[in-house]
């Protein structure tokens, strides 16, 4: 299958790209890099003609919440328009899980509002919703600072590797679109408080974290289960944290 990925350069997606064209598809790996813009509509068109499926695993240069918004929306309206007339059969766009429910994010917001669009096209679909990834979570850690110490909340959090989400898109992206979510989690539920600590640990920084109910992720208050898939449907990697960390 000709298989188009956007977001084709950055983390997810230059390892989707190799990892399907391992596999024996055509792939392009399509973004302002490589002079597809989905904002201005750049290169869409050429870029999916003759393509079977679409993979968008694309991120807001800016997570302002107005220019976060606005990236979403556009990109996917631009996309999916574009997949109606080249004849696009499955469009693929990677999610979070629990963005539904944690309302006071501007980017979770957003990225509920890609997948209304998505959902509410006439192009067949799949949504997958991923938990954050191992290699996010300094990112996590460095945006609950707080003077000298790290300030998280004792939430849920179920971590995956991106090699793991990697592989389970490519098998979404050949795969028929089920139009509607798949939900994938690393196998271990931790605390985020707790995984903070780890984490700083392991970078030999001595930093203390303080378990703060009222701590916030990038700004939002959580539940204890917002970063987690509720019920048992979801898909789980293989890569435990001590094995990603030991590579």
């Amino acid at each position: 299958m000709k298989i188009v990925v956007i977001g084709g350069s950055g983390l997810i997606g230059s390892r989707l790209v190799a990892l399907l064209g391992q596999q024996g598809h055509d792939t392009v790996a399509a973004s302002p890099r490589t002079g597809v813009d989905t904002l201005t509509g750049a290169g869409v068109a050429e870029a999916l003609d003759g393509a079977d499926v679409v993979v968008d695993v694309s991120n807001s240069p800016s997570f302002e919440e107005t220019a976060v918004l606005t990236f979403f929306e556009t990109s996917t309206r631009t996309l999916l328009e574009a997949e109606a007339k080249a004849g696009v059969r499955h469009h693929v766009a990677l999610s979070i899980v629990g963005a539904d429910r944690i309302r006071d994010s501007g980017y979770m917001r957003a990225k509920v509002a890609q997948e209304a669009l998505i959902a509410g096209a006439d192009i067949p679909w799949t949504v997958v919703r991923a938990t954050q990834f191992f290699e996010f979570v300094p990112a996590i850690v460095e945006s609950a600072v707080a003077g000298d110490e790290v300030r998280l909340p004792p939430a849920l959090i179920q971590p995956i590797a991106a090699d793991d989400v990697v592989t389970a898109l490519a098998e979404i992206a050949a795969g028929a679109p089920v139009d509607g979510i798949v939900e994938l989690a690393g196998p271990q539920r931790l605390r985020l408080d707790e995984l903070g600590r780890q984490t700083l640990t392991a970078a030999g920084d001595p930093r203390p974290v303080v378990t703060d109910p009222q701590g916030r992720y990038f700004g939002a208050l959580l539940a204890e289960q917002s970063l987690v898939p509720l019920g048992d449907a979801a898909r789980t990697g293989g890569t435990r944290l001590a094995q990603w960390r030991a590579r």
